[in-house]
Parts: C-alpha cells; sequence; structure tokens
C-alpha cells in the first residue's frame, strides 16, 4: 500500500487513510482503531479525551492570530461495513483492507474500501497534523459503531465538545452540501422452525443467487437495484410445489444497511426431478434479468450441490416463504416538498438460518418520524402473521434541514470562491449522526461534506482521487474562514 503514497494528494490524508486501512474496524469491533486515532491525537501534542464507549475528542488551538476564532469540530465514525464477495479470503477481523488504485480512484479487492468514513477520519487527522492550515480552535471528534446502530453518536456527552460549528465528513458527494437527514430504526423478527429428517431418495442441493449491485440501502434504495433475499423468495416460492422442494435453510444479506447482493437456500428435491429444477432455475433467472434490465443486469441464479441433513416443516417452509415475499422493501413515500427525495423506505437485509431459528432483519427510515412507526408497525404486524417475534432496536432520529444557518451559508460561499460555483444544497434518505448529536447539542450549527465515495457498503466501493483533494481544498478553505 505503501506505493500510493508516491503521487496521491493531500499526501497527509492519504497517509492518515491507509495507516488506518491496516487496522480492523468493523462496526463493534474497532476499538484498536479508536485507540490509533487517539494514538495519533497524543503524537501530535493536542489534548485528547475518550468516553467510555471508545468515542475520541481531539482538541487542537487556533493557530496564531486565530485563537480567538469560533471552534470548528470536524466529525466522523471510525467503524467501517465489513462486506466481501464470496470466495475472496479475507477476515475482516485480522487482515489489512486490500487497498490498491485502480487508475483515478482508490478501490479494495474483493472488499469494501472503508472510505466510509475513513476518509473523514483521515481528514481530521490530517487537519491536526498540518503546518500549512490556517485554522481556530479545532475539535476532531471520531465515534464508533456508526454503521450498525449509532452507539457512538447516541453516546456522545451534552457539553462533551465546544465549537459551535459542527463539520461532518461522512458525506459522499463532491459538490453537494448536506444539511438533513433521515432518522431509521431496525425490526428484527425471529422464528422457530420445526425440522425433521428429509424424505430418502431425495438430493441436497444449493439455489444461489450473485451477481447484483447491492448498494447503501438509503442512497441507493430508489436506484433499481434488485434484493437477493426477496429474488430468492420469488424463486423459491415458483419452485416448491412444482418440483415438491423441501426448505432446509435460507440465507442473504450480511448487512441491515446494504441491500442484499447475494442469498441462497439449502433445499432437498426428489432425485428425479433435479434435471427439470434446474431447467426451471435457469429459466427464472433469465426472466429475472430481463425484470432487471439495467438496473442490475449481472444476476446469476446457480443450482450446486448441498448439504441439508434436516429440513423445515412443510407449513413452517411457507410461513418463511410468506414473510420474505409479503415484508416491505423498496420505496415507501417520495417527499413532497422536495424533488427526488426519498422520504420512507424499508430495506429488507438480512436473513438468516441457525440451529432451527430464521432471523429477518428490516431496517426503515423516514425524515418523518409518524411515517418511520406507522411502517414499522406494518412490519411488525405482517410478522406476526407469519408467525415471527418482532422487536423494534435501534432507533435514531432524523436531522431537520437549516438552510439559513450561518455555517451552511459560509460553506456554500466558500465553495463558490475555490470553485466557481455553488454548492447542491439537499436532505439525504440515510443516516448521518447529525441527528443524534444535534438532539444534545440543539445550539449546534451543523452540515456535513465530502468526497465522491461510489457503491459505499458493498465491494465495488471506490472513492475518487480527484474528489478527495478537491474536497480538502474545500474543507480548508472553510477552516480559513471561520
Amino acid at each position: 500500500m505503501s506505493d500510493l503514497l508516491s503521487d496521491l494528494e493531500p499526501r497527509l490524508l492519504w497517509r492518515y487513510f491507509l495507516e488506518l486501512s491496516r487496522i480492523p474496524r468493523g462496526s463493534k469491533h474497532e476499538a484498536q482503531a479508536a485507540r490509533w486515532v487517539a494514538d495519533q491525537g497524543r503524537a501530535l501534542g493536542c489534548e485528547v479525551l475518550t468516553d467510555a464507549l471508545g468515542n475520541v475528542l481531539i482538541r487542537k488551538p487556533g493557530t496564531k492570530g486565530r485563537e480567538d476564532r469560533p471552534g470548528v469540530c470536524l466529525q466522523g465514525h471510525v467503524d467501517m461495513v465489513c462486506e466481501k464477495n464470496e470466495g475472496t479470503p479475507h477476515d475482516f477481523a485480522k487482515d489489512p483492507i486490500p487497498v490498491y488504485r485502480d487508475g483515478e480512484v482508490v478501490r479494495a479487492r474483493g472488499t469494501t474500501l472503508g472510505a466510509d468514513n475513513g476518509i473523514g477520519v483521515a481528514a481530521g487527522l490530517a487537519v491536526l497534523a498540518s503546518q500549512d492550515v490556517r485554522h481556530g480552535p479545532v475539535e476532531v471528534l471520531v465515534t464508533i459503531d456508526e454503521e450498525t446502530g449509532l452507539t457512538g453518536a447516541k453516546g456522545v456527552a451534552p457539553g462533551w465538545f465546544r465549537s459551535p460549528y459542527l463539520l461532518n465528513l461522512d458525506s459522499e458527494e463532491e459538490g453537494e452540501l448536506t444539511i438533513g437527514c433521515a432518522g431509521g430504526v431496525d425490526t428484527v423478527a425471529t422464528r422457530k422452525v420445526a425440522l425433521s429428517a428429509p424424505a430418502p431418495g431425495t438430493l441436497p442441493l444449493r439455489i444461489k443467487l450473485s451477481g447484483l449491485k447491492g448498494g447503501h440501502s438509503g442512497v441507493d434504495i430508489a436506484a433499481g437495484r434488485g434484493n437477493s433475499i426477496r429474488i430468492l423468495a420469488q424463486v423459491l416460492d415458483a419452485l416448491v410445489e412444482r418440483h415438491g422442494i423441501a426448505l432446509a435453510t435460507v440465507s442473504g444479506g450480511n448487512k441491515r444497511n446494504a441491500i442484499p447482493r447475494e442469498a441462497s437456500a439449502m433445499v432437498r428435491v426428489d432425485a428425479g426431478r433435479e434435471a427439470a429444477l434446474r431447467e426451471d432455475v435457469a429459466r427464472l433467472a433469465r426472466e429475472w434479468r430481463a425484470a432487471l434490465g439495467a438496473f442490475d443486469p449481472n444476476l446469476a441464479i446457480d443450482v450446486e450441490p448441498g448439504e441439508a441433513d434436516r429440513v423445515m416443516s412443510p407449513g413452517d417452509a411457507r410461513d418463511v416463504l410468506g414473510l420474505l415475499l409479503a415484508g416491505p422493501h423498496g420505496v415507501e413515500a417520495m417527499s413532497p416538498a422536495i424533488p427526488g427525495l426519498v422520504q420512507t423506505s424499508t430495506n429488507l437485509g438480512l436473513v438468516q438460518t441457525q440451529d432451527g431459528t430464521v432471523l429477518v432483519t428490516f431496517l426503515t427510515r423516514s425524515a418523518i418520524d409518524a411515517s418511520r412507526q406507522a411502517l414499522a408497525a406494518r412490519i411488525a404486524a405482517a410478522c406476526a402473521l407469519a408467525g415471527f417475534e418482532a422487536s423494534q432496536e435501534g432507533g435514531y432520529p432524523g436531522w431537520k434541514p437549516e438552510p439559513g444557518s450561518s455555517l451552511v451559508k459560509l460553506v456554500d460561499r466558500v465553495h463558490a470562491e475555490v470553485f466557481g460555483k455553488p454548492m447542491i444544497v439537499k436532505a439525504i434518505h440515510a443516516g448521518l449522526e447529525c441527528g443524534l448529536i444535534g438532539e444534545k447539542y440543539p445550539g449546534v450549527e451543523m452540515a456535513s461534506i465530502g468526497p465522491d465515495i461510489k457503491d459505499a457498503h458493498t465491494p465495488d466501493e471506490h472513492a475518487r482521487i480527484a474528489s478527495v483533494a478537491a474536497f480538502w481544498r474545500l474543507l480548508v478553505a472553510v477552516l480559513e474562514r471561520v
């Protein structure tokens, strides 16, 4: 990875990002990375604070002549979504992210890159380390476990940071200024299923679905991409009665906040039906590719040898597939106020079968609390009808846009000065920590910026090198003008 340092700019930012990429930091397992962040602050002679959760706050005084300027808190999260392609030999618990340069972008080989939000964390550290940036007092707040519950932001104590301005560095579109976001809640549904020995003379097979793009469950939810869990349920529903399939397990997705790209089911089928089953699966794959079209053209559905020593009862299999078919996924409502903005949605993100229990997870987002709660209630009702017990977990508020705030106007004006054009000011259908932080710091003005990071939460995640440089220019210019 050191070869990347030879020509990437800004060098300080990329150096910190590459060093961070060597440290395992999956959500809820990012303690080592958080300690590394704190160590960088101490090595720079800054004041460093940590809390019981593992959040890190680093303070640096203003540069000479700017000590009395208003302070800015630069905020990001140290954890990352850990997704990899099937067959990629990577252990997120111990292996460094295999970062490489691919022309004008930076990627990882077969895994998520962690630019979300490693670039933001690296930018904050680069500001602290730079001898060239003129700024007022700066605080860098690095939180933990943003991706799986916003745990760090929930635990930030009121009054911990002092700055009147907070600049979140977790946006993913250069030239766009985010000033609001959706809130969210998880619905986790579980059901015990009866298992028994399969019928004699049946073959164990694995029906595997792969090749979908996946994506961020908020930002990409309206992009028309396929959901591997939903498509697999449709395929199985078409095959069960026709071929007398017995369902053993169903699994799909890796993270509740990523649109699932892959899914599979272990089944048993009469040996005499195998050839006909394969023909039907090939036909269904063609039909689904045609249905998805250019939105998701690389769908593959394969039949492989499998392992299935025990199978579900027909009634249990019917109810499990029923929930996967009937449970919401996708856009529920568009914003009536902001053209093109999703207001309410759900991601059917995860299904697992283990030890006779099936688990299904939905992530519901909305900028409107009442809409989010109503859709979550509908999901819980669907779960109950299918015999699942459902609980709601990890709820978090949205962030109300304040387009007239002085920080928003400042960032927009600085962008126009530096790049010759105003920013696109927007709200997003995704979760940012600003909503939770804003509840505890009601007087703090907030905005969010970042470089182009595409296909976040998938192994196709990549950061555009020139965009990272432009993001750094904007960040430095804003700090110099506060």
